[in-house]
Formats: structure tokens, sequence, C-alpha cells
């Protein structure tokens, strides 16, 4: 199994419209094969800045994911609320 670290940035005043299209990528993302699970946190110091903590059963299940079509067109509707770039990390247990 590994774990994704997604950091998104929220642009200011933007955080109701991002969590009602974001909890759209994680719903299309529980219904991808090998997600496991996930969760979405608020940074305590900065609240326009959200991190997603997915599960996968495999890195070749995330990249599938990832490079999805299903994926690509939710993130599009992200994409103009964030003020920064997506940063991903792929994580491996020890």
């Amino acid at each position: 199994m590994i774990r994704v670290l997604i950091e998104r940035h929220i642009a200011e005043s933007l955080e109701s419209a991002y969590e009602e299209r974001s909890r759209r990528i994680l719903q299309g993302a529980v219904s991808a094969p090998g997600f496991v699970s996930g969760e979405t946190l608020v940074n305590a110091r900065d609240p326009n800045h959200r991190i997603t903590l997915a599960n996968w059963r495999s890195e070749a299940d995330w990249d599938r994911w990832y490079h999805s079509r299903d994926r690509q067109e939710l993130l599009n509707d992200v994409k103009p609320m964030m003020d920064q770039d997506e940063k991903i990390t792929i994580l491996h247990q020890c």
C-alpha cells in the first residue's frame, strides 16, 4: 500500500466553492480501482492550505487514477480556485 499526499492552496474567499468541488474528486477516487481510503485536512495555521491523504493499494493504481480523464475533468473545476499548483508526494512505508 502507498499513501499519496496532495497539497492545494486555495485563493482567498473561494473556500466553500472549493470544498464542494474537491469532494467530487474524492468521491471519484473512491470508485477508482485500488483506492483504499482518504481524508482531507486543513492546515491549522493557514485555512486555505488543504491536504488530502489518500491510501492506494499500489502506485500503479494511483497512477491510473492520476492520469484518468475523470480526474483531469474534476481537477479542471478546482484549478481556477487555487493560487498555487497542486503538489503531490507519494509515500511508501519503511
